[in-house]
């Protein structure tokens, strides 16, 4: 008699996810876990995108004694009649849905021109990760009223006629988070406070409350003279020159960018404290900033450094980087983006490549004209950048003269770079040397520097250190960097360090992650300091170009994505262009070689339109990521391995 095999593989060891089980079994890929803020925002943002659309003027936000959080607004109330095709309460959808929302369709008949939901995954995901969540919907001369316990409708939706008392249309939302998938079920009350007053800044003439029925307190924001009176408030020191402030918006007949697209600034510069900078797409934070940040940052790097060069004030022997002119600027951005792609569900960062031309564009003449204007204060600024570039220089030459003439010979392959600045040089491993030459072409002579890698690197989980220099390879990459190989628990030598930035750089498919793999473990395993430092990141070249024909007054483009999700989001926005998906031209890059020097630098170098990801520990900490990356790399782990595979193999996408 057979005996059954626990660790059996068979039609029935497939699971499928259903309703909101995705959420509740991986929290952390929807929303922050740390505390219950992102949720509790993700009602907010909805609550905003009505007052964005036209439809609020007020936001109401109450922390109840009994640690629920609720969220009013006066917009049009979430419809709750039955969906067309899915023959369930639209409210209903709403809540218990993954990818169910209004603001897909972005065109004129859509119900959000612009919005910061993008995903349809935002409220279903608060009332996922909740032990409770009431829903009250006013709108059409009727009360809706539905409750859900830890994600499912407990009381069915109910309707009667809105009476004398009643608001005419809003909705209000009542959550118990679930402590249980929170660090913390405290809410931090000053990240609260800071993203409702923000609200209330970058929405002038609404009026935003925030009501804490423990401590009996009431505070509303309510803002007329916008970022202007905001970053006044926030600074910590005076300007050297009056706050620079504008808006730039896309009329009907722009061929560059939809009607409405845009960004508002306001942008000061001091001479000490710490900056303050915030910026927002479509009234979301974007702590992590994004292509509409680095849009204002070139555009006003360009407008001051054509003031310097018309007045002839660059002094001799100085070159003037974007980061002279940014390094002491504060400033808060409103940027106005129809479909924004974020990074990640929690959209800290922006990822849109189009919004740093938008930015840029609107920015640049604006401040080009200001200044021309008002020359004194723009040789004021004029000075401050050249300033920071002749400290940077300087900088830059002390860290030269302290490695002294010891040093070991640098790899015949490296294309080194120009500067002496660690903080701004970065270092590009890359995969091949077709890929290599491309790079070597497209990068930024003054502060990237090149060092292509023949074939596979060599697995070093198990390698002793004092017999890492036998492999070329990684001679070859410890020397270029200028750190000698150490444990997690050594104290090494930084000082020789020559790159803030080193930049694992593969192709986008199965080999070039297994070579991103293998790097990975040689850094980890043998220089854990640059890891815990921040100086190792991973570049996410695109795995497909997109050729978009012209399209009414718009120009034929080419777009990048860098996987299937994002090849759809391009389809599908070209589609609502009037563009048939069939007549875009896809390409899918077999490798970094079959790129161009322009194409390279556009998608992976450029720093303003590049993905590049920093790699950290997470949240698993050292031990047991060392445990995870011996059962990953060890050569007797196969047992390990395999069962690794069997309990996470679907969690994996494989590229075929």
């Amino acid at each position: 008699m057979a005996t059954q095999n626990s660790s059996a593989y068979s039609e029935g060891s497939i699971r499928v996810l259903k309703g909101l089980e995705p959420v509740k079994q991986r929290p952390g890929m929807y929303t922050r876990t740390d505390n219950p803020l992102h949720i509790i925002q993700e009602v907010l943002d909805n609550a905003a995108d009505e007052a964005l659309a036209g439809f609020g003027k007020k936001i109401k936000v109450t922390l109840h004694s009994d640690s629920s959080v609720s969220v009013e607004d006066d917009g049009r109330g979430i419809p709750f009649g039955m969906h067309p095709e899915e023959k369930a309460p639209v409210v209903e959808l709403v809540f218990t849905r993954l990818h169910a929302g209004g603001k897909f369709d972005k065109g004129k008949g859509g119900a959000y021109s612009f919005s910061g939901g993008l995903h349809g995954v935002g409220v279903s995901v608060t009332n996922a990760l909740s032990k409770r969540l009431e829903v009250t919907s006013h709108r059409d001369g009727e009360v809706a009223h539905l409750v859900f316990s830890n994600g499912d409708v407990t009381e069915p939706l109910t309707k009667r006629k809105q009476e004398q008392g009643d608001r005419k249309q809003g909705t209000s939302v009542r959550a118990w988070p679930d402590a249980k998938y929170f660090d913390s079920s405290a809410l931090p009350m000053g990240e609260l406070v800071h993203l409702l007053r923000s609200k209330a800044v970058l929405m002038p003439g609404v009026a935003v409350t925030l009501v804490n029925e423990k401590t009996k307190d009431t505070q509303t924001w309510q803002y007329k003279g916008g970022l202007h009176d905001y970053l006044t408030q926030t600074l910590p020191v005076d300007p050297v020159i009056p706050l620079f402030e504008g808006d730039g918006y896309a009329d009907a007949k722009d061929d560059n960018f939809a009607e409405g697209e845009g960004a508002a600034w306001c942008v000061a510069f001091t001479e000490e404290g710490s900056p303050v900078r915030e910026s927002y797409v479509n009234l979301i934070p974007t702590s992590a900033g994004g292509t509409h940040d680095s849009g204002l940052r070139d555009g006003l790097f360009q407008a001051v450094k054509s003031f310097i060069e018309l007045h002839a004030l660059l002094p001799k022997g100085v070159k003037l980087l974007p980061e002279d002119v940014f390094a002491r600027a504060s400033y808060v951005l409103s940027a106005k983006v129809l479909d924004p792609q974020f990074q990640g569900q929690v959209k800290e960062r922006l990822n849109s490549r189009d919004a740093v031309r938008l930015v840029s564009n609107y920015v640049k003449p604006a401040l080009e004209l200001w200044l021309n204007q008002h020359v004194d204060y723009g040789k004021k600024l004029a000075e401050l950048a050249i300033k920071a570039a002749q400290t940077r220089q300087r900088a830059g030459q002390k860290v030269e003269k302290r490695k002294g003439s010891g040093v070991a010979v640098l790899p015949g392959k490296l294309t080194d770079c120009e500067s002496r600045d660690i903080s701004h040089n970065e270092l590009f491993l890359v995969e091949g040397d077709s890929a290599g030459g491309s790079a070597k072409m497209g990068r930024d002579k003054e502060c990237q520097a090149i060092l292509p890698l023949r074939g596979k690197v060599l697995n070093t989980w198990e390698v002793d250190r004092d017999r890492l220099f036998a492999n070329t390879e990684i001679h070859d990459i410890s020397v270029a960097i200028g750190v000698d190989p150490h444990g997690p628990n050594d104290s090494p030598d930084l000082s020789g360090l020559r790159y803030g930035k080193v930049c694992i750089l593969s192709d986008a498919d199965v080999d070039g992650s297994h070579i991103q793999v293998l790097l990975l473990t040689l850094f980890f395993r043998h220089f854990p300091k640059l890891i815990e430092s921040g100086n190792v990141y991973v570049a996410r070249p695109p795995l497909f170009r997109v050729d978009v024909p012209a399209r009414g007054k718009k120009p034929a483009s080419k777009q990048y994505a860098l996987d299937d999700g994002e090849l759809h989001a391009i389809l599908d926005k070209a589609e609502k262009d009037g563009v048939n998906r069939d007549r875009c031209q896809i390409s899918r890059f077999k490798g970094l070689g079959e790129m161009n020097a322009e194409q390279l630098w556009d998608t992976t170098l450029n720093p303003d339109t590049r993905r590049l990801l920093q790699v950290d520990l997470g949240s698993l900490g050292f031990a047991a990521t060392e445990d995870l990356m011996t059962k990953l790399m060890g050569k007797g782990e196969a047992a390990s391995r395999r069962e690794l595979m069997e309990l996470h193999g679907d969690d994996v996408e494989i590229d075929v």
